[in-house]
């Protein structure tokens, strides 16, 4: 890289670490003299980056934001979505967390004042696992229009599709809702608002695909204490169907005849291990025994129960439905064992 080009990077860099930088510190950091400092900064400015000159005994500089981002060429769409991939990336576990929140402010600093107030109203809890298809597509004006209301503190009033309409977000004929919103989340790739219900004096979350804004927001209001304080364990807990404790209602132990990487790559929140070259053991849970009874079959593999008892009436009752079914029976209804 030529000399000039890679000082004009670390000039930028620099302007980026903070609001005002004297043209003679700049001077000294890069090891150059003040007037080749101003070659430089005019270099910037040429290729479309914001900088002023400031006032003071020696004059200085600052990265303004400007009305557009060159010379990046982002609309303003793409500016969002690369703000919310950002947010993301800073609760990934990736081990790039730093790297997304000093990439996130750089971002902004240089954007123009509009999109810097959305992405300042846009606060995205992560609270993810491993999701074996992609989830429903949210559009993004309900995202933003989800976050301006978390951000404002307003009631927000909203339509909700039943689960039995399609995944579209829009239209319904349910009487609106109205919650005070809270944490705006993914989870198992699907996008939930985390919000006191004001019509069922309770905390919910809302799957934002089937959320349809209302307009005008409602009042403002003083946000609750969320139930242990933690967001992601607040979540977690609901979906695990156990509210702040964190584990399955039902738990049993197996043994399949396939190999321990085999299951593990179809596993999420079960413990496997490792019994031999072709079989392993499985500790998993679920909301009920027949449901739990019946994921485990998904293997296509030979069964052993290792406990508890509920697991095995559950495999009992489910053979004799399918039993039924192969069978041609018609289905009546019968008295769990």
């Amino acid at each position: 890289m030529p000399k000039t080009s890679a000082r004009l990077l670390s000039l930028l860099s620099l302007l980026q670490a903070r609001r005002d930088w004297p043209g003679t510190l700049l001077a000294e950091r890069l090891d150059v003299s003040p007037r080749t400092v101003r070659r430089d900064v005019d270099r910037l400015r040429e290729l479309g980056y914001p900088i002023v000159s400031t006032k003071g005994p020696d004059g200085g500089y600052r990265l303004d934001a400007g009305r557009e981002l060159p010379p990046l060429l982002f609309d303003d769409d793409q500016a969002v979505a690369l703000a919310v991939a950002l947010q993301l990336a800073t609760t990934s576990g990736a081990g790039i967390e730093e790297a997304a929140v000093r990439a996130l402010n750089t971002i902004r600093q240089v954007m123009p004042a509009r999109l810097r107030h959305r992405i300042d109203t846009l606060r995205v809890t992560a609270v993810e696992r491993p999701a074996n298809r992609p989830g429903p597509q949210v559009d993004s004006a309900v995202l933003m229009a989800l976050s301006a209301a978390v951000h404002a503190r307003e009631v927000l009033r909203f339509g909700y599709a039943p689960v039995t309409l399609p995944d579209r977000g829009t239209g319904t004929d349910t009487p609106p809702r109205r919650a005070e919103p809270h944490h705006l989340v993914t989870w198992g790739g699907r996008w939930y608002l985390v919000a006191w219900d004001l019509d069922r004096d309770d905390w919910r979350t809302f799957r934002a695909d089937r959320i349809t804004p209302r307009i005008p927001t409602g009042p403002r209001f003083t946000p609750r204490e969320l139930p242990g304080g933690d967001v992601a364990a607040f979540v977690a807990g609901k979906f695990l169907g156990t509210g702040d404790t964190g584990g399955w209602p039902c738990r049993g132990e197996v043994v399949l005849d396939l190999p321990a990487a085999t299951v593990s790559g179809y596993t999420r929140d079960g413990i496997v291990e490792e019994l031999g070259p072709d079989r392993c053991r499985l500790v998993a849970g679920s909301w009920s025994w027949p449901s739990l009874a019946a994921g485990l079959g998904r293997f296509d593999a030979d069964i052993e129960v290792v406990g508890p008892a509920e697991l095995k009436a559950a495999f009992a009752r489910l053979a004799r439905r399918y039993t039924k079914a192969a069978n041609g029976t018609p289905a009546t209804s019968s008295p769990a064992p």
